[in-house]
C-alpha cells in the first residue's frame, strides 16, 4: 500500500498536506484536524482496493482524493452491477476502469441510466474514454449487439483528399483515438475480429447518414465539430434499444469561420428534455499530467468569452 520506497504515502501528503508516519505495519497520520480525517480515509480506501485484490496506481490513489469518500448509495441498475456500495465500476475484458473525480461518476451512472447523455468539457477529462468503456460493458454482457463510434473528420490543416491511400486510411488518423480507446478495454484480436464482423464500427459521421441505429451503443466523439445539420442528422438515427453519447469540448471548435458548432446548438436546444442527460466537466476533472489542469485553466483565465 506504501509503494515503492514510500512513494504512494509521499503522494498523499503532497496533495493533501499531512504527514504521515510509519512504524511497521502502522501508519499514523498528522496534520489539521479535517486534512487527517480526509488522509485516513484515503489510507482506509486504499487497504480496502488491496483486500479486494486492486493494484494501487498513481491515478487510483488521485481518484480516492478527488472523490472525498461522500458516497452516496447503490445506483439504480443494480442488474448491471456496476454500483456497488455507492462505488462505480465498469467491468471490461481487460481492465476495472473506476471514475476518478464525482463529475466521472455522475457521468458515468448516467450512461448506464439515460438512452441519451452529452458529455461536454476539456480534454483529459475522460468524457470519450468512459463512454466507450460503458459501451464495452454493455456489449460483452448482452444489453446492445454492437458498438459504433463516430467522429466528424474535421479537416484541420490538412484535406482528405491529399492525403495518401483510399478512404479508409484517410479517415483512420481522424479515428485513431476511439481504437485506442477499444483497445484498452478489448483484446486486440477481438477487437479485429468484431471490427471484421461490423459489430464493432467506427466511422466519420458523414456516413451515419441515411442509417436507424437499432440496440447498439453509440459514441459521437469530439461533437464540437459537427455541423448544427449533422447533429440533427445523427441524433434522429437513436432507434429502438440503442443508448447514444455525444461528447465535445467547446473549446476547441475547428469548424470553419461563421459555421456553428452542432454540439452548441443541440445544448441550447436540448436542454429541457428531461430525459436527455447533459453532464459538464472542468479542469478539475483532468486526469491526465497534472500540468494539463493547469494549461487548461491558465487559456480559460486569458478567454474573454470565459471572463
Amino acid at each position: 500500500m506504501c509503494g515503492e520506497f514510500d512513494r504512494n504515502l509521499a503522494q498523499i501528503e503532497h496533495q493533501m498536506n499531512v504527514h504521515i508516519l510509519r512504524r511497521g505495519n502502522q501508519l499514523a497520520v498528522v496534520g489539521d484536524g479535517e486534512a487527517r480525517g480526509q488522509a485516513a480515509a484515503v489510507l482506509q480506501a486504499l487497504y480496502q482496493r488491496l483486500e479486494q485484490g486492486k493494484q494501487i496506481e498513481a491515478g487510483d490513489i488521485d481518484g480516492e482524493i478527488r472523490m472525498g469518500h461522500h458516497e452516496d448509495g447503490p445506483g439504480p441498475d443494480a442488474q448491471l452491477e456496476m454500483f456497488k456500495g455507492g462505488r462505480v465500476e465498469i467491468k471490461t475484458r481487460k481492465k476495472l476502469v473506476e471514475p476518478r473525480t464525482d463529475a466521472q461518476k455522475a457521468y458515468v451512472k448516467n450512461l448506464f441510466k439515460r438512452e441519451l447523455a452529452f458529455g461536454i468539457g476539456p480534454a483529459g477529462t475522460g468524457k470519450t474514454y468512459l463512454a466507450v468503456a460503458v459501451g464495452v460493458n454493455l456489449f460483452i454482457s448482452g444489453h446492445v449487439d454492437k458498438i459504433i463510434l463516430s467522429r466528424p473528420a474535421v479537416e484541420a490543416g490538412e484535406r482528405l483528399g491529399f492525403l495518401p491511400g483510399d478512404m479508409k486510411e484517410k479517415v483512420d488518423p481522424y479515428m485513431q483515438p476511439l481504437y485506442d480507446a477499444l483497445n484498452d478495454f478489448l483484446p486486440g484480436k477481438q477487437v479485429e475480429k468484431l471490427i471484421a464482423e461490423k459489430r464493432i464500427e467506427i466511422a466519420p459521421l458523414a456516413f451515419m447518414r441515411g442509417r436507424t441505429l437499432s440496440n447498439a451503443f453509440v459514441v459521437l466523439d469530439e461533437a464540437q465539430n459537427a455541423t448544427t445539420m449533422q447533429m440533427k442528422m445523427f441524433l434522429t438515427r437513436l432507434g429502438e434499444g440503442s443508448r447514444m453519447v455525444i461528447t465535445g469540448d467547446r473549446s476547441q471548435v475547428d469548424l470553419p469561420r461563421g459555421v456553428n458548432s452542432g454540439l452548441h446548438d443541440a445544448e441550447t436546444l436540448l436542454k429541457g428534455i428531461d430525459d436527455i442527460a447533459f453532464n459538464y466537466f472542468t479542469a478539475k476533472d483532468v486526469v491526465r499530467h497534472h500540468l494539463v489542469a493547469k494549461i487548461i485553466e491558465a487559456y480559460d483565465a486569458a478567454d474573454p468569452a470565459k471572463g
